[in-house]
C-alpha cells in the first residue's frame, strides 16, 4: 500500500485501498471491520448502501452524509415547467416500435405525410461564423473533433449576431450548459461590452468546466445545478436584482429538456415578469426597436403589454427520441392535425431514423460529434440507440436506408414545427434553420426566436 494509506487489498479492483485511515489505525473505517477485530458493527448507510457506517456512529453520519437531500436553492419550484399535469391523457401502456405490424406501420407513415403536408421542410441554410472563434478555428493544435465543436459554437454565435443578440443589459442562460463552453465563447465575443451576466443551467456535476477561463471583471457567471423541469428564472437573486433582458441558448440540447427551456423562458419567467407592480413601466423600462421583421402571421400588435423580457432563444436542437409527450410544447399543434400522444410516442422513436438508418456512415460521424475531448467527461449526450428505435432488422427490405432517413427526418421537423407553432402562440417570431453541415454535426438544425413584433423591454 502507499504510504498514509489504507492496507486492504481490493480484489475486484486489483490494488490496495487508496483512502486516509485515522491517525495510528492501518485500515479505514470501510475495511477495519474486515481487517481488525473489533467489537463495533458498521452497517450500510441508509442513504446511499454503497458505503458503510458504524453503526453507534449512524445519527452524526446523517448530519454529514454527502448523500442526504440538500436543502432546495431558492429558484427551485417543482415542475414548474414540468407541462402537463393531467396524467390521464398518457396511455398506461406503450407498445414499442418493433412490434407493430407491417400495417400498422404503413399507416402510421401515411399519418406521418398528411400531418406534414404543407409545412416548410426545406429549411434555409444560416451557416455563419464570429470572429470571436477565428484563432482557435485557425490553431492546428485541435483536433478534428474540437473543430467540429468549434465550428458549431461560431455559427450560434453568427446567428445570435444576426438576431441582435449580442449586447449589453443581457442575461445568457445556457440550459444543458455541461462544460459552459458554449457561454465561454459568448463572453469572448462581448469582451468589450458591460454589464453581462451568464447563467449555466446544468443539474449535474460536471468535470473540467471552462469557467476558470472567464477572466473578465464586468461579465458574471454562476452556475445553477437544477433540472430545468424545476427552474424559475424569475427567483434568481441576479435577475430579481438587476431585471436583465434574458436570451436563452443552448448547444445540443436533448430531447424534452428543449421543451422544459422554452417553457421556463416564454411561460414561467414572462409571465412572472410580466406580472411586476413595482414600477409604471414607462419609468422602469424603455422600448428597442431590433431590425427584425415583425410577424404578421402572429396575429399580434404593437401593444405595450406584449413587451417581452425574453430577447431571444437560440437553441441547436438533437435527440428527438428522447422527447416526451409531458413535457413537450407543441401538444395543441399534434391534436389540431389529428395526432395525440400514440402518435408521438412512435414517431419521436421512429425520429431516430434520420440519424441511425444509416448504419455505416453514422457510427464513424456520431461518433466524432459527441466529444470535444475524450479524455474529459463527454460534454455532450451519447448517441445510443435501442434496437427497436433504430427499426434495425424488423423493416429491413420493407424500407430502404433513405427512406427511413426521409421518414426520421420527417419526424424531427413536425415535431419542430410543434414548437415553433407554440412560440407563435406564445408572441415570439420562430424559425428552423440548418446552422452547419451534416459532416459537422448530423443533429444540425437552430431552432431561433425574437419578440414579434420586433418591441422588447429593457431595462433603463
Amino acid at each position: 500500500p502507499q504510504p498514509g494509506r489504507c492496507g486492504h487489498f481490493v480484489q475486484r479492483k486489483g490494488r490496495f485501498c487508496r483512502m486516509v485511515p485515522a491517525p495510528g489505525r492501518r485500515f479505514c473505517g470501510e475495511h477495519g471491520q474486515e481487517e481488525e477485530q473489533s467489537d463495533r458493527k458498521r452497517i450500510p448507510c441508509p442513504l446511499d448502501p454503497k458505503h458503510t457506517v458504524y453503526e453507534d456512529q449512524l445519527q452524526k453520519h446523517l448530519k454529514k452524509c454527502n448523500s442526504r437531500e440538500k436543502p432546495k436553492p431558492v429558484y427551485f419550484v417543482q415542475d414548474i415547467n414540468a407541462g402537463l399535469k393531467d396524467v390521464a391523457e398518457i396511455p398506461e401502456k406503450q407498445v414499442s416500435l418493433s412490434s407493430l405490424s407491417i400495417e400498422e406501420l404503413q399507416n402510421l407513415i401515411v399519418k406521418l405525410k398528411k400531418a406534414s403536408n404543407g409545412l416548410e421542410l426545406h429549411l434555409k441554410e444560416e451557416i455563419l461564423s464570429h470572429q470571436a472563434l477565428q484563432e482557435a478555428l485557425n490553431d492546428p493544435k485541435n483536433g478534428e473533433s474540437a473543430f467540429k465543436h468549434l465550428k458549431q459554437q461560431a455559427s450560434i454565435l453568427g446567428n445570435m449576431e444576426k438576431l441582435h443578440l449580442l449586447g449589453p443589459g443581457r442575461c445568457f442562460v445556457e440550459f444543458g450548459a455541461g462544460r459552459g463552453k458554449l457561454s465561454h465563447w459568448v463572453d469572448v465575443a462581448l469582451q468589450n461590452v458591460e454589464n453581462v451576466q451568464f447563467l449555466l443551467v446544468e443539474r449535474a456535476t460536471t468535470r473540467f468546466k471552462v469557467d476558470g477561463k472567464h477572466k473578465r471583471r464586468d461579465s458574471i457567471f454562476e452556475r445553477l445545478q437544477v433540472d430545468i423541469q424545476h427552474l424559475c428564472l424569475d427567483k434568481v437573486p441576479i435577475l430579481e436584482k438587476k431585471k436583465l433582458l434574458v436570451v436563452g441558448i443552448g448547444k445540443h440540447l436533448c430531447g424534452a429538456a428543449t421543451d422544459l427551456a422554452l417553457r421556463c423562458l416564454v411561460e414561467s419567467y414572462s409571465a412572472c415578469c410580466g406580472g411586476e407592480k413595482e414600477e409604471p413601466a414607462a419609468k422602469r423600462c424603455r422600448t428597442v426597436t431590433t431590425e427584425v421583421v415583425p410577424d404578421t402571421a402572429a396575429g399580434n400588435d404593437s401593444n405595450p403589454e406584449d413587451h417581452k423580457p425574453v430577447a431571444g432563444i437560440v437553441i441547436a436542437l438533437c435527440c428527438h427520441h428522447k422527447c416526451d409527450w409531458t413535457h413537450y410544447v407543441g401538444r395543441e399543434f399534434f391534436k389540431s392535425v389529428g395526432l395525440g400522444p400514440v402518435e408521438f410516442h412512435y414517431f419521436q422513436r421512429m425520429s431516430s431514423w434520420a440519424t441511425c438508418g444509416m448504419r455505416e456512415t453514422t457510427s464513424k460521424a456520431s461518433t466524432s460529434e459527441e466529444s470535444e475531448d475524450q479524455t474529459h467527461d463527454t460534454e455532450e449526450h451519447e448517441q445510443t440507440f435501442s434496437t427497436a428505435e433504430s427499426g434495425s432488422d424488423t423493416w429491413q427490405g420493407i424500407l430502404t436506408v433513405e427512406e427511413r432517413k426521409e421518414i426520421g427526418c420527417l419526424c424531427k421537423r413536425l415535431i419542430d414545427h410543434g414548437r415553433i407553432e407554440y412560440l407563435q402562440q406564445q408572441g415570439y417570431k420562430a424559425a428552423l434553420q440548418y446552422y452547419t453541415e451534416s459532416a459537422v454535426s448530423l443533429e444540425n438544425v437552430l431552432l431561433t426566436a425574437v419578440p414579434s413584433p420586433s418591441l422588447i423591454t429593457e431595462p433603463t
